[in-house]
C-alpha cells in the first residue's frame, strides 16, 4: 500500500499545525516520524488515519484520493502511547475483537490470536483481564489487537513511551521482527533520535508543523539537510559553532583553532561566516586520528546516564559552551581543566543559509 500526502495543511483555533506537507511513505517498511513534542507528528498520523481532514491538500492511497474517507472505511490500525484495552474482556477476547467484527470463523480466530500472542510473549495471559496485567503486558495486548486486524497500514503513536527502559528495548526489537515480512506499512512516531536509529527503515524529521527531510534513516542521520534537521536528529543537541571563513578554505572556530573545511567556498555567505556542527559523541578525551586537535576546557557539570557520561564544558579560549558524550563512566572533578579533542573530518559544515554543505567522512559519520 502506498500512502501519500500532497501539500497537506491543517489549521485549528487560528493556529497552523501542518504547513503544506508533502510526504510519500515507503510501502512495506517502517517509516519513523521523528520530532519534538508538538512538532506535528500526531496531527500527521490523524490525517493519515482519516480522523482529521486537512484544510487543504490531499491524502492518496495507491493513487486514490481518500481525503474525505472516514477512518472506519480505511484499512488501518492505530496504537497510542496510552494503551487502550477493553477492561471487561479477557486478553484473548481483546485480541480477537477485530476478527469477530470481520466475521472471521472461530477456528481461524483461535489460530490467529494464539499466533500473535505467542509473537508478543503474552500467550500465557490469554485468560486474564487487562487489569491483572503489568503496563508492558497491557501494551502488548493493545499491539496484538492492532496487528490482528491484518491491515496494510499500522500507525504507532509513541507506543512505548510509558514503559520502562528494559520493556521498551524488548518491544522495539519485537516490532522490527514482526514487520520484517514487508507486508505492512508502519508509521512510528517518536521524540527520540536513538529510537529512530534502532528501528532503522526510513525517517521523516518533523519540526514546527513541517517535514524537514525524509529518507533512509542512516542517510538522514549522516547528512541532515539543515541546522534544524540536525538539531532534531541529535540528543544531546549538536554543538553548533559560528565560525569565520578565510580565503584559503579554512575556518576559524571560536574555540581557538583554525582548520581546513570541505565546501568552504559554498558555505560562505555575505558576512564570511558558516556554522560548524560537532556531535557530542565526536568530542573525546583522547584522539583517535592524527588530525584531531585539543581544545582546553573547564568542566562545569558531569551527568551519568547508564553507560554514558555527559560533560558540560566551557572552553578557556573563546568561552564557548560544549557538550561531550562519552562512552563509559568517567569521574572528573568539577572545575577541572582538561583537553577534549575534535576531528575536522567529523565536522558538519552549514552555510550562511543554514543548509548542509558537507558532512563527516563516510567512515566516521555514524556511531
Amino acid at each position: 500500500m502506498v500512502l501519500e500526502l500532497e501539500r497537506v495543511t491543517v489549521m485549528a483555533g487560528g493556529l497552523t499545525h501542518l504547513y503544506s506537507v508533502d510526504l510519500r511513505l515507503v510501502p512495506g517498511a517502517i517509516n519513523v516520524l521523528l520530532g519534538p513534542t508538538q512538532a506535528g507528528k500526531t496531527t500527521l498520523m490523524r490525517v493519515m488515519a482519516g480522523l482529521d481532514r486537512p484544510n487543504s491538500g490531499r491524502v492518496l492511497v495507491d493513487g486514490r484520493d481518500v481525503t474525505g474517507v472516514s477512518v472506519r472505511e480505511r484499512n488501518l490500525a492505530m496504537v497510542y502511547q496510552q494503551f487502550i484495552n477493553y477492561p471487561a474482556m479477557t486478553v484473548y477476547d481483546n485480541i480477537a475483537s477485530p476478527l469477530k467484527l470481520q466475521k472471521v470463523e472461530a477456528a481461524q480466530i483461535r489460530r490467529r490470536v494464539h499466533a500473535v500472542a505467542a509473537k508478543l510473549h503474552i500467550d500465557h495471559l490469554l485468560d486474564r483481564r487487562p487489569g491483572e496485567l503489568s503496563g508492558g503486558q497491557q501494551q502488548r495486548c493493545a499491539l496484538a489487537r492492532a496487528l490482528n486486524k491484518g491491515t496494510s497500514l499500522v500507525l504507532l503513536d509513541e507506543p512505548l513511551v510509558n514503559l520502562d527502559y528494559k520493556l521498551r528495548e524488548e518491544l522495539r526489537a519485537e516490532l522490527t521482527t514482526l514487520f520484517a515480512d514487508g507486508n505492512t506499512t508502519v508509521v512510528y512516531a517518536t521524540t527520540e533520535p536513538l529510537e529512530a536509529l534502532l528501528l532503522g527503515g526510513y525517517t521523516a524529521i518533523v519540526d514546527k508543523g513541517r517535514v524537514l527531510q525524509f529518507g533512509p534513516t542512516l542517510d538522514v542521520y549522516n547528512a541532515p539537510v539543515n541546522v534544524d534537521a540536525a538539531a532534531v536528529f541529535n540528543d544531546p543537541p549538536m554543538n553548533m559553532l559560528t565560525s569565520e571563513l578565510t580565503g584559503s578554505g579554512s575556518a576559524r572556530l571560536p574555540i581557538g583553532i583554525e582548520v581546513p573545511v570541505r565546501g568552504a567556498r559554498a558555505a560562505q555567505g555575505a558576512n564570511g561566516t558558516c556554522r560548524i556542527g560537532i556531535r557530542p559523541g565526536h568530542l573525546r578525551l583522547s584522539p583517535i586520528r592524527p588530525q584531531a586537535l585539543p581544545v582546553r576546557c573547564r568542566l562545569e557539570l558531569a551527568e551519568l546516564s547508564g553507560s554514558e557520561t555527559y560533560l558540560h564544558l566551557h572552553t578557556l579560549n573563546g568561552g564557548v559552551d560544549l557538550i561531550a558524550q562519552l562512552q563509559g563512566v568517567h569521574q572528573i572533578e568539577l572545575g577541572a581543566q582538561l583537553d577534549v579533542f575534535v576531528d575536522p573530518g567529523e565536522f558538519f559544515v552549514f552555510g550562511a543559509d543554514a543548509t548542509l554543505v558537507s558532512s563527516p567522512e563516510a567512515a566516521h559519520g555514524a556511531h
